[in-house]
């Protein structure tokens, strides 16, 4: 299988199902966020000295995987294209964020101000993804406006921004590295 087609020379790309549309299409665009925060993830993944974060990001980058199957599935009759049904993020996928999140929490001092991106530059990256989370979120409820999609893609962005906040913080004070934090400028 070669991994050009020149289907897509003309500026349309095909979803799961089947359909055409264009690459500039608001569903397009939206799975393509979360692509770009599945690459952001890998790059801290791939930054992080500890194996405990590296194995949940991976599970979490495998669930992204699914979501932008599922986005890219505009309709029951695709996501059962060719006798399969796509996966797709579940309930259980937002539980186990909010368990990592809650273990997070046990291990950190409570938050007394603003945290600003920073410290390791494996914490900074799970800042960066923690922003390109945030932006794919807003896209999903762009597209949520003007198509059907499930409530769920919504639910899993919003819980995965704040593992993401949780893990950069945990990654900070597992080696050891204070926090950057906000101190308001008298003007």
């Amino acid at each position: 299988m070669k991994i050009y087609t020149r289907g897509g020379d003309a500026g349309e790309t095909s979803l799961f199902g089947g359909s055409r549309v264009s690459k500039h299409s608001g569903r397009v665009d939206t799975y393509g966020q979360v692509d770009e925060l599945n690459a952001s993830i890998g790059v801290a993944r791939a930054e992080l000295a500890h194996d405990d974060l590296r194995e949940q990001l991976a599970e979490i980058q495998s669930s992204l995987f699914d979501l932008g199957g599922e986005l890219a599935t505009p309709d029951a009759a695709g996501r059962e294209a060719r006798g399969k049904t796509t996966p797709r993020v579940s309930g259980s996928d937002v539980e186990a964020l909010e368990r990592w999140i809650d273990a997070f929490d046990a291990e950190l001092e409570p938050l007394t101000s603003f945290v600003l991106p920073g410290g390791t530059r494996a914490a900074a990256q799970l800042h960066v993804a923690r922003t390109v989370c945030r932006r794919a979120e807003r896209a999903v409820v762009g597209l949520r406006s003007d198509e059907p999609v499930d409530e769920l893609p919504v639910r899993y962005l919003n819980r995965l921004s704040d593992y993401l906040f949780s893990a950069a913080r945990v990654e900070n004070h597992r080696a050891g590295v204070e926090e950057p934090r906000w101190v308001g400028r008298e003007r």
